[in-house]
């Protein structure tokens, strides 16, 4: 019960990582604030997590969602004590076919919305003097694939407001810390890459080079390092940007042979 009675809002919480946090914390005995698109997806999960759940709709790329969201959760549980930025808009695209509308939507869910719910719980969090913020990022904040630019670019700005907001909130006993998370095998990761072409049983032929382990990083392994970062365990720890990933990001170079030897 490391969570114990802790408020927690996750958004993007109906399907993937999310979900997976959602089901961990409560589990953990944390207060779980659901947050998704779909009502239907977010009424199921609420009721299978019980009376300490409860959940909220809205499109984030609507400016006033993010203070309602922050709003009903204040007023359903009484107060808020963690928020997990997860939403995103995975899109692909480069800079030839990425219109403004896509990269203004991108950079609306992506990165706006998480400043605009930051912004709205902090009087929140400073009214009790704590408050635990954890971004979802991606390993692609660094530079990211070709062809996802808004994404990375969006994923590599949500990285700087952590570190800003936590250098300039740390006093007030609010601690703001990311993850950058890399290749996790979710139901919309799995959909997308047999849509891009892949065999149903693609997850089982994943190069040791993206999953050194065997397999691909769940939305458990996420949620449960999601729990020591919204523990009082990581009390001390504030503007930490982690990679949730099987290997070193920065740097890596993997040996470019073919197993036979030869250059490929």
């Amino acid at each position: 019960m490391r969570l114990k009675d802790k408020v927690i809002l996750v958004t993007g919480s109906t399907t993937g990582i999310g979900e997976g946090m959602a089901r961990i914390f409560a589990r953990e005995g944390a207060k779980v604030m659901i947050h998704g698109r779909r009502k239907d997806a977010a009424q199921a999960l609420t009721a299978e997590l019980g009376e300490g759940a409860s959940f909220t709709i809205g499109a984030l790329e609507d400016p006033a969602v993010p203070s309602r969201l922050i709003a009903e959760t204040v007023d359903h549980f009484g107060r808020i004590d963690g928020l997990v930025n997860n939403a995103a808009a995975i899109v692909r695209g480069n800079i030839e076919n990425t219109d403004a509308e896509i990269f203004d939507k991108t950079v609306a869910i992506d990165l706006k919305a998480p400043f605009l719910l930051i912004q709205a719980a902090l009087p929140h969090f400073r009214k009790q003097g704590t408050g635990r913020v954890l971004n979802i990022g991606s390993i692609n904040a660094y530079c990211g694939e070709r062809n996802q630019l808004a994404y990375s670019v969006c994923k590599g700005g949500l990285m700087t407001m952590t570190r800003n907001l936590a250098d300039a909130h740390g006093a007030e006993g609010i601690r703001v810390n990311q993850f950058n998370v890399g290749w996790t095998l979710t139901p919309n990761e799995f959909a997308l890459k047999i849509k891009e072409g892949l065999p149903q049983d693609w997850p089982t032929h994943v190069s040791r080079t993206f999953a050194p382990s065997g397999r691909l990083l769940s939305p458990e392994d996420i949620a449960w390092a999601a729990v020591y970062f919204l523990s009082d365990e990581a009390a001390l720890i504030n503007g930490a940007v982690l990679d949730v990933e099987q290997y070193p990001v920065i740097g890596r170079n993997p040996v470019k042979e073919s197993p036979a030897g030869t250059l490929s």
